[in-house]
C-alpha cells in the first residue's frame, strides 16, 4: 500500500518558504490526527524574523511551521477514544497545528468547535486566546479607557476583547488598512500615528481623564511607543502616571523606572494562558480548575463561544483566503506589503 502523504508549508535557513510533501504523521498517545480545513498565518511570530534570516542566511533544510489551524479528526492516538472521527476542532501549538493538509495535535489543544463557527474563523482561535490572555492581564473594568498599539491579528482581537469588557477602546497603528479593519470590527477610535498626534487624540478621546490601560501588540523596538503611552496614561496630582501597560507582542522597551515612570504597572502577557508548553498538560493532564480556571484550553473554548455568539468578529480581519499551494506567495504578501494583507487563511 502506498504511503499516505501530506502537504506542509516550510521555511529553510535562508528564509525561503516552500510547500513540501512528506508522510502523514501517526498520532502519539494523547494526540489526534486531523484533516486540516484552514490555517492562519501569524504575520508577527511566524514571519517577523524572515527578513533578518534572509540578511544573514544559514544552511538548513525546510522545516514545517504554523501554530493555528482547524479541521476534522480522522484518527486518534492512545487515550483519545472519546474524541471520535468527524469531530470538528480548533487547534493550536507550535510544531503541532501546522500549515499542512493534515496534522497531529495534543488533545488539550484540539478544542471541539460549536455549530455556526467556520473553519476559517476557528483558525484564529490561537491568536484570539493570546489576545484574551493579554486582556485578562490588563484587569480591565467597565468604563475604562484603553489603547491598543499595533493592529496585527492579536492587536485587532485585543481591541475586540477590550470592547466586550465594557471599555472605551482606541486603536493605534501606522497602516491605514489595519485602522480601517479595526473600525469595521467595532473599535471606538482609530488613530494613524504617522498623521495625527496620538497623545492629543488620547486626551480628547478620554475626555481629559487619561488612559487606564494599554496593550502593546507588536514586536521589535517598542521604546518610542511605550514613551507615547506613558504620556497618555492617567496623571495624579503629584505628577505620577498611573495605569497598566501590557506587552503581548514581545517588544523590547528601554525606560527608567521609579520616579521616571511613576506608579505605572508594566506587565507581560505570555502566549495563550497556562498549560501551553507543558507537555503533560497538552496531552491530557489538567490543573485544578479552582486554582487555575483560565487554562489555554478554556480560553480557546471562550474564543469559540464568543465567535459563535457574534461577540468576536473574525470576518473583518480576513483579507485573503489562499490555497495551500500558493502559501509562499501569501507569505511574501504579508512580508512585503503589510498594508494589503492582515488575516491570511490557507485552505488545504
Amino acid at each position: 500500500m502506498a504511503e499516505r502523504m501530506r502537504k506542509v508549508v516550510a521555511i529553510d535557513g535562508r528564509g525561503r518558504i516552500s510547500v513540501e510533501r512528506e508522510p502523514v504523521p501517526a498520532p502519539r498517545p494523547g494526540q489526534v490526527l486531523i484533516e486540516v480545513k484552514a490555517s492562519l498565518i501569524s504575520p508577527g511570530t511566524e514571519l517577523g524574523g524572515v527578513a533578518r534570516r534572509r540578511q544573514s542566511p544559514t544552511e538548513g533544510p525546510p522545516r514545517a511551521f504554523g501554530y493555528g489551524n482547524a479541521g476534522v479528526v480522522i484518527g486518534q492516538g492512545e487515550g483519545c477514544g472519546d474524541i471520535p472521527a468527524g469531530t470538528r476542532v480548533a487547534c493550536m501549538g507550535g510544531g503541532y497545528a501546522q500549515h499542512a493538509s493534515s496534522a497531529c495535535v495534543p488533545r488539550n489543544m484540539a478544542v471541539p468547535m460549536p455549530e455556526g463557527v467556520s473553519f476559517e474563523h476557528a483558525a484564529f482561535s490561537c491568536l484570539a486566546a493570546t489576545a484574551l490572555n493579554a486582556i485578562r492581564r490588563a484587569e480591565l473594568q467597565l468604563g475604562e479607557n484603553v489603547a491598543v498599539v499595533g493592529l496585527g491579528p492579536v492587536g485587532q482581537l485585543a481591541c475586540q476583547w477590550a470592547r466586550l469588557s465594557g471599555c472605551h477602546v482606541m486603536a493605534i497603528d501606522r497602516l491605514p488598512m489595519r485602522l480601517k479593519r479595526a473600525l469595521e470590527a467595532g473599535v471606538h477610535r482609530a488613530v494613524n500615528a504617522q498623521e495625527e498626534n496620538a497623545v492629543e487624540a488620547a486626551k480628547a478621546f478620554t475626555r481629559g481623564y487619561g488612559l487606564d490601560a494599554a496593550v502593546m501588540a507588536f514586536g521589535g523596538d517598542g521604546t518610542e511607543a511605550f514613551k507615547m503611552l506613558v504620556q497618555m496614561m492617567k496623571l495624579a496630582p503629584d505628577t505620577h502616571r498611573m495605569g497598566r501597560v501590557v506587552n503581548v507582542g514581545g517588544a523590547r522597551i528601554e525606560h527608567a523606572f521609579a520616579a521616571a515612570l511613576g506608579n505605572l504597572d508594566v506587565r507581560s502577557a505570555a502566549r495563550t494562558g497556562p498549560g501551553y508548553h507543558d507537555e503533560a498538560w497538552e496531552h491530557g493532564k489538567d490543573y485544578p480548575p479552582v486554582f487555575v480556571p483560565w487554562t489555554t484550553r478554556r480560553n480557546i473554548e471562550e474564543c469559540l463561544r464568543f465567535m459563535a455568539e457574534g461577540g468576536i468578529r473574525i470576518e473583518p480581519l480576513i483579507t485573503h483566503r489562499t490555497p495551500i499551494d500558493e502559501a509562499p506567495e501569501a507569505c511574501e504578501r504579508l512580508i512585503q506589503r503589510p498594508n494589503e494583507a492582515l488575516g491570511v487563511v490557507l485552505i488545504p
